[in-house]
């Protein structure tokens, strides 16, 4: 199996020695201090936007002049202590004088930067349970979460997943992929091995598109026809060609959502199912016929016995058997005689 190939590493622009030397001397800092020095840098860079967004809401640069159809100005700042991937980080969010301004990149009432969310989503998909991710943000990240708030970070998501899971669907898929997965999933602090139906369409340009999933305890053609009758139910009226597994039951469960559908087996599961009627012969192949297991192989010739030429003095062309073979030096018998008259003739 060929390798994924890396991504490439993300090229950065060098930053200038002048903004370096602000935040740190060249030699000399410990790991604290680095870590200290980039969540300042950070603040900067949160609040220099924070007032870029400002500007761009009352038309003018701060310092600047006002226009003469405008009202509203700023009106100082509030201090709000936000999470990030470095540990919490104090921030200064200006403010309006008429309360209108909604800053995009932290918003109203949020506590959290991008991407600290899907550290703890990342967490949260892995296993580990509420305290467990308060444990690990605490002493990786300095950080104290509550697990309220974890549990609201993950509420957000399965509240995500299940509006994905009940999206309209379009009215037609040309092809359509249908397959259960057998995966290890934790339930109730137990790692169970459940059944991930999944179906996966074409689209008529080409492109693919996950319509649903789906988690059961085994597979079985009955939540096959629930699946159908799902899709149905979000909007899909037709399939053209719908490729399965061969799954017993499969036939009957599609007929009854989608009749006039047509049933083609995937063609890796073809390929297996006829190696399993291919078992491995004696000389290794697996692509025998049913006609060739069945014929008895021929019967095996005993080899005939190793000979040497005699000794000078015993005639020329003459051949006696090999000790090796059980016989005594020196003696000849009926077979040798007869073999050496034959090779004498």
């Amino acid at each position: 199996m060929p390798r994924t190939p890396k991504k490439p590493a993300e090229k950065l622009a060098p930053v200038a020695n002048e903004i370096l030397d602000q935040f740190g001397p060249a030699a000399g800092m410990s790991m604290g201090e680095i870590d200290a020095a980039t969540r300042r840098l950070k603040r900067a860079l949160v609040e220099r936007m924070l007032g870029g967004e400002l500007s761009h809401h009352l038309g003018y640069p701060a310092g600047g002049t006002k226009p003469d159809d405008t009202a509203n100005h700023r009106n100082g700042t509030s201090t709000k202590t936000v999470l990030t991937d470095d540990g919490p980080v104090e921030v200064a969010v200006p403010r309006d004088r008429a309360g209108t301004f909604a800053p995009v990149l932290v918003p109203k009432h949020a506590r959290r930067l991008p991407g600290f969310d899907d550290k703890v989503l990342a967490l949260y998909a892995r296993g580990l349970p509420v305290r467990e991710i308060q444990k690990f943000l605490a002493e990786i990240y300095a950080i104290d979460v509550s697990p309220d708030l974890i549990s609201e970070v993950t509420d957000a998501v399965v509240a995500e997943v299940t509006a994905w899971q009940a999206r309209p669907l379009e009215p037609m898929y040309p092809v359509v992929f249908f397959d259960a997965l057998r995966v290890k999933i934790r339930d109730e602090s137990v790692v169970r091995s459940k059944a991930v139906y999944l179906a996966l369409a074409v689209l008529p340009d080409g492109t693919r598109d996950i319509l649903g999933i789906w988690i059961e305890q085994t597979e079985g053609a009955k939540f096959w026809l629930k699946v159908f009758n799902d899709l149905k139910t979000r909007g899909c009226a037709d399939i053209l060609i719908a490729v399965t597994d061969g799954l017993k039951g499969m036939s009957e469960a599609l007929g009854v959502a989608y009749p006039s559908t047509t049933l083609q087996t995937c063609l890796v599961h073809l390929i297996r199912n006829s190696l399993d009627l291919a078992p491995a012969g004696r000389s290794g192949s697996r692509w025998r016929s049913p006609c060739a297991r069945s014929t008895p192989p021929p019967p095996r010739r005993r080899p005939a016995p190793p000979w040497r030429p005699l000794r000078r003095g015993r005639g020329a062309g003459a051949f006696r058997r090999s000790p090796k073979c059980g016989a005594r030096r020196g003696t000849t018998s009926s077979r040798s005689l007869r073999f050496r008259r034959r090779c004498v003739a």
